[in-house]
């Protein structure tokens, strides 16, 4: 099983401006506390011994409280000097990785996730590089969707789309050296320029769960997950 991990935490957080002036927004408090420590915690009770965290916009707030250790865990920080995008973030934090495959995460998405069995789908070459953590939620509009054909996505359903589907809950492992095979330019979107744009290639494992989700990028969701994180993280999955 993986033991490492990336986190993407480099965001601004642009929605949630009002409620979060001039920090990232994995620094988003939640009851009181950080965002990304609930993250963290859980990822050190997960089976997981080493993080990445891919930081830019005010990096110096989430290295100051977090430093090296936290939770039981090595962290390590990517830093962007200018913009990348999230696949750039990715493509910079993977060179920090050492073993075969690494656990990459939204910095603004909670998904309590059973890691180990995520960290089983995927087997070194031959075979596919990333596999993708969906759920089945009431509206996909959102998010857009994922479609599915014998434990493979095949394609993404566009974001405005009402109605219920399966969507990337923002989970994902990915081969450290998958860039290697598909390389990509110095700035781009992990989604929308690499995932969705080379799907047809890449056909992601599809790991579907029920785990409980949350995504804090908008206010009303942040205000959601103040009561449910917290609980979340303090149950066994």
């Amino acid at each position: 099983m993986a033991t490492e991990a990336i986190i993407l935490a480099g965001g601004l957080g642009t929605r949630l401006r009002a409620a979060l002036p001039d920090l990232p927004k994995a620094m988003a408090p939640i009851a009181g506390r950080p965002f990304l420590a609930y993250l963290l915690e859980f990822l050190g009770t997960s089976g997981i011994s080493q993080v990445v965290l891919a930081v830019g916009y005010r990096h110096q707030a989430i290295r100051g409280f977090f430093g090296s250790h936290y939770a039981g865990l090595d962290l390590a920080y990517s830093i962007e000097e200018e913009p990348l995008g999230t696949g750039g973030a990715v493509q910079q934090a993977l060179a920090r990785i050492e073993g075969e495959f690494a656990f990459v995460l939204n910095g603004d998405t909670f998904l309590r996730i059973d890691y180990k069995r995520f960290g089983a789908v995927l087997q070194p070459e031959p075979g596919p590089q990333v596999a993708v953590a969906l759920r089945q939620v009431p509206d996909a509009g959102r998010y857009g969707a994922a479609i599915v054909r014998d434990g493979r996505i095949e394609g993404f359903r566009v974001r405005g789309i009402a109605g219920p589907g399966i969507i990337n809950a923002g989970s994902y492992l990915v081969s450290r050296d998958i860039f290697g095979r598909y390389p990509m330019p110095a700035r781009f979107s992990w989604e929308a320029d690499f995932l969705e744009a080379r799907v047809s290639e890449l056909q992601p494992v599809a790991f579907q769960c029920e785990a409980p989700f949350i995504d804090i990028g908008v206010p009303e969701d942040l205000a959601q997950a103040q009561n449910l994180i917290p609980e979340w993280v303090n149950t066994a999955v």
